[in-house]
């Protein structure tokens, strides 16, 4: 449904036009922020209008950083601004659906055709609602409720194929402190370097679910929530795993050394963990809508998303889109696995336009063939301002290990699998040590999510081709370098 939002227009805008300049860079150098020098010359952002011009086009200022044009373009003080304002801003748009006549008759005619209660069951970040109706029923309901923006199927999504490697490289054999990830992307310097292990820190895993009783798990588990195929909240669950991969990914992000090695980016931070896929019968994508309904509602500090759907074009549904970008409004970047189907693919919601999308590397830094991305064109779309179109936007942004990553499975064990599934992971364990060892979360939800993302995304060790490309993004994550910028800028 259309929610009224004047700031969210004005931000897309503002983002388009800083994607499209990013293209023609050639250094991820060039996206670090320098807000803190930025402000002391600007206005205050508290005293700017909702109507003032984004800022990248009224002054000249660092306009690779994302962060930097985000803190000028929305009213930090303004109704949208924090979650209780957004939320009560998407049940009011999605109030006449609901509320409408053809709704409840298409409801009622439903059920005593299934034989069974009809819901029509809404989800806040998205501004959407999932029902079950008859063909003939919908077209009344488009005709009669104003404010539709778009109508799609619930998908099935399944399980990200992953997989065991037959051989395990000696490079990567020979690591017992640690799996050979966390040592690579500088984690186990940033534990001794800045005293941060991700304490404090709240991770949502959107995934098959998680053993809690895992030894490198156990204590971890902060909140836990099992949905449906309608994005209903199974009453009564209590926290596993329908398959390995969501235990796999927490111990990526959170694990201890249980196995005698070091398995977790940061292993003082707790986990959300939402089941909104069945190792046997998938997920939808009204399980993953609510299970990121879900996370932002619980506080977490980021979202990591190892799942998706391949897609041939940019056809990521926008109930994602608008999902993303509201959770990204109230502070909160969301991390997404780009697909398992190599070079020139993309996997939805990783390809959506504002996740923060990872592609894998192996143990000797080359781009993992498996490991998907593209350049996206979005030629017409009901969500996206006319004037921002046609929408160009490469993906992934960024990359992390992602072949042979050890970590736990379900029953107390560990496993060594391939996929960007085991890549996400890092980049969500590396935010979590972010924030811990800096004042970064003291920074207005508005921008904290796109500063999170420049600093990663600036700090990247550059592979491959100059600027961003298909295989690495701008580059393979590097956190103790992140952490070292964000103090050189002034988030100590």
């Amino acid at each position: 449904m259309r929610r009224d939002d004047h700031d969210e227009d004005r931000l897309i805008d503002t983002l388009s036009a800083a994607f499209n300049r990013r293209r023609l860079s050639i250094s991820a150098r060039d996206f670090l922020p320098e807000i803190r020098k930025i402000q002391e010359s600007l206005p205050s952002r508290k005293s700017a209008s909702r109507t003032s011009k984004p800022v990248g086009r009224a002054r000249s200022i660092n306009t690779q950083s994302l962060a930097a044009e985000v803190a000028h373009t929305i009213n930090p003080d303004g109704p949208l601004s924090t979650i209780d304002g957004l939320r009560a801003a998407s049940f009011e748009a999605i109030k006449p659906l609901l509320q409408s006549e053809a709704m409840k008759s298409a409801r009622k005619t439903a059920s005593e055709m299934l034989a069974r209660p009809v819901e029509a069951i809404p989800f806040w970040t998205s501004s959407s609602a999932v029902v079950t109706v008859r063909g003939e029923d919908l077209a009344e309901i488009v005709a009669s409720v104003p404010g539709i923006e778009d109508i799609y199927p619930n998908r099935r999504l399944f399980v990200p194929p992953v997989a065991t490697p037959k051989k395990i490289p000696e490079a990567i054999a020979d690591n017992y402190a640690s799996s050979w990830g966390i040592r690579r992307i500088g984690a186990l310097a940033s534990w001794g370097a800045y005293d941060t292990r991700g304490q404090g820190v709240l991770v949502g895993l959107l995934d098959t679910g998680v053993d809690p009783n895992h030894p490198d798990l156990v204590g971890k588990i902060a909140h836990w929530a099992e949905f449906d195929q309608h994005g209903m909240e199974v009453s009564g669950s209590t926290p596993y795993d329908s398959d390995r991969h969501g235990t796999h990914c927490a111990g990526t992000i959170v694990g201890g050394r249980a196995s005698g090695r070091w398995i977790g980016v940061a292993p003082e931070a707790k986990i959300a963990a939402a089941l909104v896929l069945n190792g046997e019968r998938g997920g939808t994508d009204a399980q993953i809508l609510a299970g990121i309904d879900w996370a932002v509602n619980r506080g977490v500090d980021v979202i990591s998303l190892s799942l998706g759907a391949f897609v041939l074009g940019p056809a990521t549904p926008n109930t994602y889109t608008r999902a993303i970008l509201s959770a990204m409004r109230v502070g909160i970047p969301v991390v997404a696995a780009i697909g398992n189907e190599g070079s020139q693919t993309s996997g939805s919601p990783g390809s959506d336009y504002f996740s923060f999308a990872v592609g894998a590397t192996d143990q000797n830094d080359l781009a993992a063939g498996f490991s998907g991305g593209r350049t996206q064109i979005i030629q017409s779309s009901s969500y996206f301002p006319p004037g921002a179109l046609p929408l160009l936007y490469s993906k992934p942004d960024i990359s992390a290990p992602g072949v042979a990553v050890y970590s736990s499975i379900p029953g107390g064990a560990w496993e060594h699998l391939n996929g960007t599934s085991m890549a996400a992971p890092h980049v969500a364990g590396a935010i979590a040590l972010l924030l811990s060892a800096t004042n970064i979360r003291n920074e207005s939800p508005g921008d904290r999510a796109f500063l999170i993302q420049d600093l990663l995304t600036g700090s990247s060790e550059e592979l491959g081709e100059a600027g961003q490309n298909h295989r690495y993004g701008f580059g393979r994550l590097d956190i103790l370098r992140a952490i070292g910028f964000a103090k050189k800028f002034g988030y100590g």
